[in-house]
């Protein structure tokens, strides 16, 4: 495939994150019962970088984790296999916390709908709610993002390519097709 567009640079990404990282902020009337888990692979370094944000604007280290929702996936016919400890490094109790779900791209909504059922099976938060760099649009399941970095409608044959420098070297997102 090739690149369409650059739809955003690292400055753009990283205005993106000040904003939604405001957002959670004030949405959640502060940080004191909030937890960011990050899907794998982007997600991850996405809900690191949020993290830092709004510990430099509260003052506050908010807890981070990183999610593989491998195993949870409707598409993974391996269904006989025991499930693996799926969030790593999760020595926390998400009881009557808020949890910020972070993820690069929101389509279809099946990510999400596996990352719930991940979440849910380490215990019962408060609440959830989803942040994304990105939303295309095209969602198979009633999902929506609670913060969203940009909106970018795209065509079904169109792909969405976010690039992070701790995994591809590079801070950009393009659509390619």
């Amino acid at each position: 495939m090739e690149t369409k567009a650059l739809i955003m640079d690292k400055k753009a990404i990283e205005r993106a994150l000040v904003r939604i990282a405001h957002e959670i902020i004030e949405k959640n009337k502060g940080v004191e019962n909030i937890v960011l888990i990050g899907i794998k692979t982007r997600g991850w370094p996405l809900s690191l970088k949020l993290s830092k944000k709004i510990e430099e604007i509260e003052g506050s280290k908010v807890p981070v984790f990183p999610l593989d929702i491998t195993y949870y996936r409707d598409d993974n016919d391996n269904k006989d296999v025991d499930a693996p400890y799926s969030v790593e490094s999760f020595d926390y109790d998400v009881k009557d916390k808020s949890v910020i779900l972070v993820d690069d791209v929101l389509y279809t909504g099946r990510t999400v709908r596996a990352a719930l059922d991940a979440i849910v099976d380490q215990g019962r938060p408060k609440n959830v709610e989803l942040a994304v760099l990105i939303d295309r649009g095209h969602r198979e399941l009633p999902i929506r993002a609670d913060f969203i970095g940009k909106n970018v409608p795209t065509s079904r044959s169109e792909r969405i390519s976010v690039q992070l420098e701790e995994t591809d070297g590079i801070s950009q997102v393009v659509i390619k097709g």
